[in-house]
């Protein structure tokens, strides 16, 4: 059971979010409304979610403050009772603290300190300063120290899409949203992992993980390939520039009358297959985007590129694949593959990784 204290405060007002996040995770949770919580929200606004308590029916499983004021760090940093006192008896469990401070407090020494205090013991503090944390990212630091089948574990994953230089205006590129990629890293965070994400043009900052911009092939290339010595899987879900052109001009090119423009493209790198010439070790997955049925290039690519798992999608389908939320995909290993039908990236990202986590555990086994 996760215990949810929500402090006094306009954050109070997502809790209810973060409460159906962790359920919608399999959790049973219990809510505490702090002294003066009912001024910004009550009862009722978890009456579909979690039921409202004085006190917890058992010891909880994981705590979590949120919003959390000046007054409350400063209870739980320095065990002064109140509803703080609920963190003396949860000694061992994972805590998450999402503290609500405007600049001025959250930069004063005494609420540095008592946050300092509060990490030196080992309490997850989420944001801090202007709003709390967002439901996501607060949901999701519980779930990852809570753990899960990928506990232990560093997943290195890359998302979205390259670009390769025309000229200091135009580009080479492709659909990719990174929307895979995001999924992917947030349901391996939820699921205990150490995440690192090489992004490719992706929009936002996905919350709880290592997260390193990169425009071109070249960057993400380099990227990869020095991050990957320190990961323990590769998820390769960006979709990659096969081909750069030859030349970059310089500022932009102009028509200037022409009717035509020739482009001299060249082939980039195989980046799986350097990183798994340099970490023999690694478990990999690839993925095969193809228009039509993507199980013969998935077997292809995994025996050509040597890597553990492919997971392939025909593009051609509508409301699937680039840009959409949706996905349908086979997920194909050396012993067979899985096929996931139409639903949200969220569930297919859920699917890879189940394969990924037992995949590994019985390659640890055998």
């Amino acid at each position: 059971m996760i215990l949810l204290v929500v402090g006094p405060g306009p954050g109070a007002l997502l809790v209810p979010e973060i409460a159906h996040e962790l359920v919608s995770a399999g959790h049973n949770v219990e809510v505490v409304l702090e002294p003066r919580t009912k001024l910004f929200v009550g009862p009722a606004a978890f009456a579909t979610v979690a039921p409202v308590v004085e006190a917890p029916s058992a010891s909880p499983g994981a705590l979590v403050f949120a919003p959390a004021t000046a007054g409350t760090l400063a209870r739980l940093a320095r065990g002064m009772g109140g509803a703080a006192s609920l963190f003396e008896v949860s000694v061992g469990i994972p805590i998450v603290v999402a503290p609500e401070l405007d600049e001025g407090t959250a930069s004063h020494p005494a609420v540095r300190q008592n946050v300092a205090l509060l990490e030196a013991d080992g309490v997850r503090v989420v944001g801090g300063t202007g709003e709390t944390g967002s439901p996501v990212e607060v949901a999701g630091a519980v779930l990852n120290a809570m753990g899960g089948p990928l506990s232990g574990l560093r997943i290195l994953i890359t998302a979205g899409g390259t670009r390769e230089p025309i000229d200091r205006v135009r580009v080479v590129s492709n659909r990719s949203s990174g929307k895979m990629g995001r999924a992917i890293a947030r349901e391996a965070w939820r699921r205990g992992a150490k995440v690192t994400v090489v992004a490719a043009n992706v929009e936002g900052v996905e919350p709880g993980v290592g997260w390193v911009p990169v425009e071109t092939y070249r960057e993400l290339e380099e990227a990869t390939m020095r991050l990957a010595g320190e990961a323990d899987a590769l998820v390769m879900a960006a979709a990659v520039s096969d081909f750069t052109p030859a030349e970059v001009h310089e500022g932009k090119i102009r028509r200037g009358g022409r009717r035509e423009l020739d482009l001299r493209l060249v082939a980039t790198g195989d980046i799986l297959r350097a990183v798994r010439e340099g970490n023999p070790g690694l478990f990999m997955v690839g993925f095969a985007a193809t228009h039509g049925d993507p199980v013969p290039d998935a077997r292809e690519k995994l025996a050509r590129k040597g890597v553990d798992l492919v997971v392939g999608n025909d593009v051609s389908l509508a409301g699937t694949g680039f840009g959409s939320d949706d996905n349908e995909v086979y997920i194909v290993g050396r012993e067979g593959e899985d096929f996931v039908p139409r639903a949200s990236k969220r569930e297919v990202a859920g699917r890879i990784l189940d394969t990924l986590a037992a995949t590994i555990g019985e390659e640890r086994v055998g």
